[in-house]
């Protein structure tokens, strides 16, 4: 995706550098890696950071720092402030779904704003945005860390670009673990008979009237997860254990 496709995330007074590093890691999973904070409470550097980026060093690396909203967003043609509340100021309100779109869309760069943690965008801030950006939640229970935020925020933005390109440059599926074919009936015959022999001589199969009953339950128990060679390999090594009457 071209690079104006991408926004630029703007943590405003962001209080604690674990949150820095965490909003970092959050950015780097979809692909984004302009960070601006504007005035950061202790400092930038800040030695909190780093471990809870998690790897994501380029974008704390490349992070600028500014005085002001106004001066981190001055470049930036679109403004979307995240808060759950509007403070007073009447704009437009939109999801992240569709601010997604909009970057994609709408030329010129675009800046995504989001408040302290504690107290969310003051109204100077949203002053600044063209629209309010806002994630339908409980509303019994409308809190976010500033983290979860970016990530939600960032996810959208992807998906968007997913949507509309028909194909994804940037963002790979994690691999999946190979699955393997349930075992030969063979190999689950010796189960069954395995679990029979090491149940008949201390009495599961008694009384008679009911041991044909019993045996049709007990192949239907293993019969049904459709194990694979691997797991009924390592059925029949613990029966041999248990049979051995060892404890390693």
């Amino acid at each position: 995706m071209a690079e104006l496709n991408k926004p630029v995330i703007v943590l405003v007074r962001p209080q604690l550098g674990e949150n820095i590093g965490k909003a970092a890691r959050a950015m780097l999973n979809f692909g984004l890696t302009e960070l601006r904070l504007v005035s950061p409470r202790d400092g930038w550097p800040n030695p909190s950071a780093g471990p809870a980026a998690s790897g994501a060093d380029i974008v704390l690396e490349q992070a600028k720092v500014y005085a002001t909203t106004a001066e981190a967003v001055a470049d930036c043609a679109h403004v979307h402030a995240t808060t759950v509340r509007k403070r007073g100021v009447t704009k437009p309100v939109i999801g992240a779904d569709e601010a997604g779109r909009l970057v994609h869309t709408q030329a010129g760069r675009h800046a995504i704003i989001f408040g302290p943690e504690r107290s969310g965008l003051e109204t100077e801030d949203v002053a600044l945005a063209r629209n309010i950006l806002t994630i339908p939640i409980n509303p019994e229970f409308g809190s976010l860390n500033l983290a979860q935020a970016v990530i939600l925020v960032a996810y959208e933005w992807s998906r968007a670009g997913r949507e509309m390109a028909g194909v994804d440059p940037v963002l790979v599926q994690p691999t999946v673990e190979e699955i393997l074919p349930p075992a030969p009936q063979e190999e689950l015959e010796g189960l069954i008979a395995h679990f029979e022999a090491l149940l008949a001589p201390r009495g599961y199969f008694r009384p008679e009237g009911r041991a044909e009953t019993n045996r049709r339950t007990l192949r239907g128990v293993l019969t049904k997860p459709g194990w694979n060679h691997l797991e009924v390999r390592t059925l029949r090594g613990v029966l041999t254990t248990i049979e051995r009457g060892r404890i390693e």
